[in-house]
Parts: C-alpha cells; structure tokens; sequence
C-alpha cells in the first residue's frame, strides 16, 4: 500500500522586528527561540519572514542595501553579553524603548553604539573561537562582505548620503580603497558574521522543531545599494548612473495612482549573456538562509512595469519583457529543487500563470481580497486549487478585524454569510475558513492571530513613513492562543 504524504501544512508570518524583546526590536535570541517554541506548540510547521537585509529610508524590509546582507539590528545584545562582547554596564544603559512598535531612529543609534563596543572588545580580547570562526566567514562570503563592507564604510564617509552622490561614486573600488580606513571595512564584516552566526543558530533550532522558514525575496532592489553601486552593468542606468526608468506597478487595489517603488530595472540581456550569475549566487545565498523563498512581484519575472525616472506616480508606463522562463530554467539546472512561492497578486496575465505552473510554484491566495464581487472571486477559499498558498491577509493588507471595521454594510453582510458568523472576531473565522481550504499551505499574520485591528497594520502600500513599525509581547503567546490554534489546525488537517 503506498504511504499517504501530507502536504497541508500552516505557519504564522511574522518580522524578525516585530518578536519581543528588551531593546527596541526584535531579536535573534531568546525571543525568536520562544516565538519558534509557541508554533510548535501549537502545531504549526511553518515560519514566514519578510526580507533579512540591512533597511535604508523608510526601514522598509523591501528596500536594503544589500541584497545579501543581513539587518545587524536584529543581533541579540544579550548574546553578545554571553560572548563576553559587551558588559551588563553597555546594556544599562538602554533607553527606555517602546513595547509596542519600534522607534528606528533610536534603536539604531543604540544598536549601533553598542555594536561598535562589542567590535572593540573582540579586537582587544580575540577570543580564539570566535577569531577562527570570523575568519572562515570572511573567507566563504567574500563573493559579497568585501563589496558591502566597502559600499557602507564609504556611507559612513559621506555622512549616508546615496551612492549617486558621492564625490566620487562611480570609481568603485579604487577610489574607495585609498580613502578608507580598513577598521571600519573590518566592522562591517564583523556585524555581519554576528549577525549570521546567530541567525543560522536560530533557523537551527526552528528546523529542529520541525518548523521550517520562509524567506522573502523582492524582485528588485534598492538604487542606494552596494548591488547596483558594485554592479552597475546589471542595470538600467546611463553614463551618469543615474536611472532611466523604475520600477512600480499600475494602478490597482492598493493604490489609484499605481505604486511608484523607484527602483532600478535590471538590463536582462546582459544577465542573459553572463549565464545569469548574479542571479545564481543570490538564490544560492537565499537558499542557504531560509528552507522556502516567497518570490515577491513574480509577475515581475514574465514583464516589469517600467515608469521613466523622472515621473512622480506610476500611472503612466509600459510592460517590459523579462526572461524568466530563462532565469528559472537556468536555476533548476543548478540548484533541482525550487523550493518557491509565487506572489503573484494583482493583475495577472495568462504568461505568469503559464510560468508559475510550468515550475509548479505555489501561489497566493488572500482573503480579505475576496470579498464585495460575487462567488466567482479567485479568491474565496471554494474556488482554490491545491497548490496554493493561502493568508488571511498581508504585510500590505490591514489586519482582518481592522478592515472588517472599514466596509460597508453590504460587504460586512456577505463576509458574515460566507464565513457563518456573527462578525464579533471575524480574524479567527477566516483563520477557519484558510486552514479548511484545500490550499496546500495556510498562513496568518501574527495580527489575526492576536485578533488585533488596524492599529497593528505593518505597512501602509503609497506611504513612506510609520511603517514596519508593529510588534507584539511575549505575554501575548499564551497557552491558550497555541490551544486554540492547535486544536483548528488539527481538525483541518495540518497537523
């Protein structure tokens, strides 16, 4: 008789910023250990995060500096006390930070601060194990730490200001070299050996629970980062570096004026003429960090949205071809197994279908977006296929009980009808209704989870501040929330 596989499985989605902890955002520590404790307790075996990078204007987890790179204000202080990297004198001295959302500014001067301290004490002590340790990091991730290293120390020169401004920016290398102080490189890849020494410990530990990670990997990245400064032949630039056109996409749900993302679009045909290389080294590094990748904009990888650079919305531009069946096809020759998901939300045309099924990628279905249409509407649960991916809501979306509160009483009247109930909670009545689909995979925001309203939204699609902001408190992680969550997933399968 041959044995039957489950494939239904469920998670929660949630930033590394927004776990608890003691110094103004979450952490790599024991936050993250007792966050992965509580899934497991409530029979979840999957953890979504958003991306890992350092973050520029705006802290958004979707614009860094490097798409390699991970944000080394997510290091666990208390660990580098452990380590004997820093002293309970250094840690005192922490402002009194807010529990509920993170004050950017703040944490990342006292991250900062004490980063350099611990930096300091590893330079005065070198502590054999962690010398010989840092040394072999260096050694294995060169491919990127030496260009990042550079790229931020040659930041902190110019006082933050974008690449493009620097005097001499577009020198790269050469010029940077004769202006640095080798130090200050050597910091920026000492926090980075922190900061992956502790996140593979705690993906470690996740996967020993039985719980595995997904990762998130935008499209594009940001024009003030060391990938377009270091690489700039990848990109749509002129002879200035200066940008021609960006990325956005038209208008649609989030937005009436389309989303203006400003990024640089990639020159396909010369990453088509190195065998796409680039691209392997990043999904190879992708791969490595986290067990699946959620491919933000896939529809991206079929035809971009190209706006010129000196619009002000993205209303109006033109789709641009892109080489995705390529780019994938030249991965699955490397690497086999694509362990991906597509985002493939808003306008979808028949060529992203086309691809997102020729590789078998999962793709996404939300909930809050099925409601105010008639029973046609891709994404009410009846009308899922299995290979899907299916939320509640999103990081863009609002919190299921906040934007229950902002429709009318037409839509409100429908949404208590299909999910049968009586609007009090309707976070954990589409809780039910994603874990009883037949999509393969179901996840919640950790706001759903928590029942919580607009006011925990994590971002805002069209704003550039007060966002990426929400956290929640170790004492909202109750046994009797992993109970409940247990007890449905268990009904549903997904156990």
């Amino acid at each position: 008789m041959k044995k039957f596989i489950n494939k239904r499985k469920s998670g929660a989605l949630a930033h590394i910023s927004s776990l608890p902890g003691k110094y103004g955002i979450g952490a790599l520590g024991n936050s993250a250990r007792e966050f992965i404790d509580f899934l497991k307790s409530a029979g979840q075996t999957l953890w979504q995060i958003m991306p890992l990078g350092p973050t520029g204007y705006g802290d958004s987890p979707y614009t860094c500096f490097s798409a390699f790179a991970g944000n080394t204000n997510f290091i666990s202080l208390d660990e580098l006390k452990s380590a004997g990297l820093l002293s309970s004198k250094n840690l005192a001295a922490a402002p009194n930070f807010p529990k509920e959302k993170v004050d950017y500014g703040t944490v990342i001067n006292f991250h900062n601060n004490l980063l350099k301290i611990a930096f300091e004490n590893f330079l005065k002590n070198k502590p054999e194990i962690l010398l010989e340790e840092f040394n072999e990091f260096k050694n294995e991730q060169k491919f990127w730490l030496d260009d990042f290293a550079v790229f931020m120390t040659c930041k902190k020169i110019n006082e933050q200001r974008a690449w493009i401004d620097w005097s001499k920016g577009k020198k790269h290398l050469n010029f940077s070299a004769k202006k640095i102080k080798k130090s200050t490189v050597e910091f920026y890849k000492f926090t980075q050996f922190l900061f992956y020494k502790q996140w593979f410990e705690i993906k470690k530990y996740a996967n020993k629970a039985g719980i595995k990670i997904i990762g998130d990997m935008p499209i594009f990245v940001a024009y003030d980062s060391v990938d377009v400064w270091a690489n700039p032949e990848l990109f749509q630039l002129d002879q200035n570096g200066k940008m021609t056109r960006v990325a956005g996409v038209p208008p649609d749900y989030f937005s009436k004026t389309g989303q203006l993302w400003g990024n640089p679009l990639y020159d396909w045909k010369y990453c088509e003429k190195t065998n796409f290389k680039w691209w392997i080294n990043r999904f190879d590094w992708l791969r490595k960090i986290v067990d699946i990748v959620r491919i933000d904009h896939f529809c991206g990888f079929c035809a971009c949205w190209a706006v010129p650079a000196e619009h002000k919305t993205a209303e109006i531009g033109e789709w641009i071809k892109t080489p995705g069946d390529k780019l994938f096809s030249s991965l699955k020759s490397h690497f086999g197994n694509l362990p991906f998901i597509a985002e493939d939300l808003g306008v979808i045309t028949d060529d992203v279908v086309e691809l997102r099924d020729k590789f078998n990628f999962p793709g996404m279905k939300i909930l809050v977006f099925a409601f105010g249409g008639d029973a046609t509407n891709d994404f009410l649960p009846h009308n899922y296929s299995n290979n899907f991916v299916a939320y509640t809501g999103s990081h863009d979306t609002n919190t299921v009980n906040g934007w229950y509160e902002t429709l009318d009483e037409k839509t409100k009247e429908q949404v208590k009808n299909y999910l049968n109930c009586d609007g009090e909670n309707v976070a954990w009545d589409m809780i039910r209704a994603v874990l009883a689909s037949v999509a393969d995979t179901a996840i919640i925001p950790m706001q759903d989870i928590l029942s919580l309203g607009g006011e925990a939204q994590m971002n805002f699609p069209g704003t550039a501040e007060s966002n990426w902001q929400w956290r929640f408190a170790q004492e909202d992680l109750t046994s009797a929330l992993a109970e409940k969550l247990g007890k449905l997933t268990e009904i549903y399968g997904r156990i």
